[in-house]
């Protein structure tokens, strides 16, 4: 386990850590993946926030009431893996599957702009929802928070290369 700054877009965010599970140490992961799985095919983990992050090997792992549950090295108990709870979980960029021109990782587009039809700016990406039914953009405009269903026909377009994202969204929704 390393403390360092790992530079994003070096480093993909893949989920999050939830509540312990059980006493030993485990911990619920919410995976950003289609997958429940995908996680366990990384042996080591970047687990933090805003760019601050510790590496943990995965020791051992299993999907358990729906949801992926881990076990990492060092962390023992519950109250270790208390401290863990909320924390990003982040995986190299490099160790990543290569993806299609149209597809993207969500941790790609968390501060990227956000403009309706009309061309005016709703915001920034803050972060992506799973909602169950589909993902939801989280976009900040100062005090003013837009929750945008991330889905056709409301989504047009993803430019990643300029940053911006189209929506058929207006202002005052």
């Amino acid at each position: 386990m390393s403390e360092r700054k790992l530079s994003l877009p070096d480093w993909v965010v893949m989920g999050r850590i939830g509540t312990p599970f059980g006493v030993k140490g485990w911990v619920r992961v919410h995976t950003y993946s289609e997958a429940l799985d995908s996680l366990s095919h990384y042996a080591e983990w970047g687990l933090g926030k805003e760019g601050q992050y510790q590496r943990y090997a995965l020791v051992d792992w299993q999907i358990q009431g729906g949801g992926l549950v881990a076990a990492l090295a060092g962390v023992t108990d519950r109250t270790q893996a208390e401290f863990l709870r909320g924390l990003e979980v982040v995986i190299p960029r490099s160790e990543l599957p290569a993806l299609e021109p149209d597809e993207f990782y969500w941790s790609d587009l968390v501060g990227m702009s956000v403009r309706n039809e009309a061309g005016e700016a709703l915001g920034t990406v803050g972060e992506l929802l799973e909602t169950g039914a589909h993902p939801v953009l989280v976009v900040r405009a100062g005090e003013v928070e837009r929750l945008i269903p991330f889905v056709a026909p409301v989504l047009q377009e993803v430019r990643l290369a300029e940053g911006v994202i189209r929506v058929d969204w207006g202002l005052d929704y």
